[in-house]
């Protein structure tokens, strides 16, 4: 039987604004800078330096101006022009591209340019499908169980010292198996482990062995054999499955799964994340990782065989999305990706049009777009004068889940008691997420109770649920605090909250703070990087803490998982929640295919969850994107993040001919 393709959305872990999509009153205490005026002095692509005098915070522009658009160093054709893509990231960049590392959208984002998993998302189709990337077809079984896998012959590593010669060499079974149970050793650094936990016959078992064999002083054995896993031959695999399940053919797709190979381990060991090798469209070069500041990308002259897709939907004709049918990928010889903690350096640099497109930050909002609301439907436009200068927009709606989450592990606000249940039920019902959706998001955001986002089997009709302690309820809130020991906040200490810092989250902080003070519950704001509040909540050190988790795969289950106990931190149940019944009914929905009873069975977790409140949400946002008329074939996308290879840059001065290897 063939694997049905149908397939899902992909994200990670991300900051609580990342992607506003309103305005924001607030000030932020910044230097006020006419954006108009700067952008009538600014030439295209032109006075960098003369940018950094002018902002404080555009490091980023002078390391991505650091590589000259010189062809020789972008290995493109000596009679055509070098493609070169400027694209910026709203962070402060990915902290290590090992994707048994990676948890968040900007590593995904950063090493899926660079190392490939066996399967990929459809660039253009809608709803997704998946695809055969490292495969030469999609794998096959007879009996949902034990699934048959047939490498694409003919990929090669990236060309790298770590190889005999420094010329890479092809991908074998091998190689896929190696990286599979590189998820398994903790002694590697692996976070990751809960994507394949429970999937495949006997490797759970290989990993506890394993990790006697660590706990003993001994290495780790890759070469150990794994039940469920057997190399046919250079080129052909067999995985045997606990349970029938879609959802591993769905992990296929997520990065965290990613094929490297061992020789490069073995050079680079933990240095690995910061020189990896993979048999991606784009390879780094030493000194293309400006830490913190811009990555440059150069297009692997070594890539193999992949083209523009020839399927498309109707309207991707609108914008001639469906133009690049059949050319060889990648389209463009370099992308510089710069880095920004702050919005507005961002933004001044796009509307400069240094950039190629930018996610239109919530101050800017209002300036960008009008909105409109007739009988409670709202529309959303790109103002006249941004048509006129070429600019186009698209709205992308996430499969998203922007929460604030309690440390179950924690003496005060966490563990299952009733009074500890209370206090975590008055702080939900302190809060008002429609006063933060208006002031912080221009109130375009899908507010609903649950942890499973709009358009998913088990969202709550209308987004609300009977079981919900979502505020703002101020006297009921009081009410519980005082039931939880706490009369009026009277002996409760003040309690400390991470956030990630940059963009509007201190003003968000601020507003937390306030509505908590309704019911005299004190909280004490830290922000920090958003690496390091990834850390701080692995190690369960953050009492009270938010970011935001966007959907792997549109399935509520995906949802439900960050709330499955034995995927405790550093995995993905932050929250440390440990519910015996809730991980009962998350085992049994694993092996069950969409039906009316599952739906039921999400409902009833999602009711445990409302009422034992590990966390308090929730709410998703919608994504704008402003893209110039000279990038071509860019259709935004939050659910993958692979599709650097498929955009094109028409360079204003001369019409560049296409590309036919």
């Amino acid at each position: 039987m063939n694997l049905p393709v149908a397939c899902p959305c992909s994200t990670v872990y991300h900051d609580i604004t990342s992607s506003p999509g309103g305005g924001n009153p607030v000030s932020r205490g910044r230097v006020t800078i006419d954006e108009e005026q700067f952008s009538k002095t600014m030439n295209r692509r032109a006075r960098p330096f003369l940018m950094v005098t002018v902002l404080s915070c555009t490091a980023p522009w002078i390391c991505s101006q650091t590589v000259a658009e010189n062809p020789t160093a972008t290995e493109s054709k000596r009679d055509e022009p070098a493609r070169i893509g400027h694209f910026p990231m709203r962070s402060e960049g990915p902290k290590s591209l090992d994707p048994i590392r990676g948890s968040t959208v900007y590593e995904n984002r950063c090493a899926s340019q660079v190392i490939e998993t066996l399967l990929q998302y459809k660039y253009l189709k809608r709803p997704f499908e998946l695809e055969p990337l490292l495969l030469s077809e999609m794998p096959t079984s007879e009996d949902q169980l034990t699934w048959t896998f047939q490498l694409k012959k003919g990929v090669h590593f990236h060309d790298d010292p770590c190889f005999p010669e420094g010329r890479g060499r092809e991908l074998t079974t091998s190689d896929v198996f190696y990286s599979w149970k590189r998820m398994a050793d903790t002694q590697a650094g692996s976070k990751v482990w809960w994507v394949i936990k429970d999937t495949i016959v006997g490797f759970d078992d290989f990993r506890k062995k394993q990790q006697r064999r660590v706990d003993a002083g001994e290495n780790f054995d890759y070469d150990a054999p794994v039940a469920g896993l057997t190399i046919v031959s250079d080129y052909e695999f067999r995985v045997t499955l606990t349970q029938p399940s879609a959802r591993f053919f769905w992990v296929l797709a997520m990065f965290q799964t990613g094929v490297v190979p061992r020789e490069a381990i073995a050079r680079y060991g933990s240095r690995f994340g910061l020189h990896p090798v993979g048999t991606g469209p784009f390879v780094l070069k030493p000194g293309d990782w400006q830490f913190g500041l811009s990555m440059t990308f150069r297009r692997n002259p070594n890539y193999h065989e992949c083209r523009f897709p020839n399927e498309h939907m109707p309207e991707d004709e609108r914008h001639g999305l469906h133009q690049a049918a059949g050319r060889k990928l990648p389209l463009l010889d370099v992308i510089h990706v710069s880095f920004f903690q702050q919005d507005q350096p961002m933004w001044l640099h796009f509307r400069a049009e240094d950039f190629d497109f930018a996610q239109v930050p919530a101050e800017n909002f209002p300036q960008v777009f009008t909105k409109r609301t007739v009988d409670k439907n709202t529309t959303v436009s790109l103002r006249p004068r941004w048509k006129d200068q070429g600019i186009r927009s698209v709205a992308v709606p996430l499969l998203d889940f922007i929460f604030f989450g309690f440390n179950m592990d924690d003496e005060l606000l966490g563990g299952m008691s009733q009074n500890n249940r209370k206090l975590r039920q008055a702080i939900c019902l302190a809060l008002d997420w429609n006063e933060r959706n208006e002031t912080f998001y221009n109130g375009l955001n899908v507010v609903y109770d649950g942890v499973i986002p709009p358009s998913l089997e088990g969202h709550p009709p209308a987004g609300q649920s009977p079981h919900s302690y979502r505020g703002p309820n101020i006297e009921r809130a009081k009410q519980l605090l005082a039931e939880a020991g706490y009369p009026d906040g009277r002996g409760l200490p003040v309690i400390d909250y991470f956030t990630s810092q940059g963009r509007n989250n201190r003003e968000q902080s601020e507003m937390l703070r306030r509505q908590l003070a309704t019911i005299n519950v004190r909280i004490k704001n830290n922000l920090v990087d958003f690496p390091t509040l990834i850390s701080t909540v692995d190690r369960r050190k953050a009492a009270f803490f938010s970011f935001a988790w966007g959907s792997d795969y549109p399935d509520g289950e995906n949802n439900l998982a960050l709330f499955y106990g034995p995927n405790e931190s550093p995995g993905s149940n932050h929250y440390n929640y440990n519910n015996p019944e809730y991980d009962a009914l998350y085992e049994q929905i694993l092996g069950m295919q969409p039906s009316p009873k599952r739906t039921a069975i999400y409902e009833r977790m999602q009711q445990m969850l409302l009422e034992d409140c590990p966390y308090a949400g929730s709410m998703a946002r919608t994504r704008y994107y402003v893209i110039h008329r000279r990038l071509k074939y860019f259709k935004p996308v939050e659910t993958f993040e692979n599709w650097f290879k498929y955009v094109d840059i028409q360079n204003d001065s001369s019409q560049v001919a296409s590309r036919e290897n």
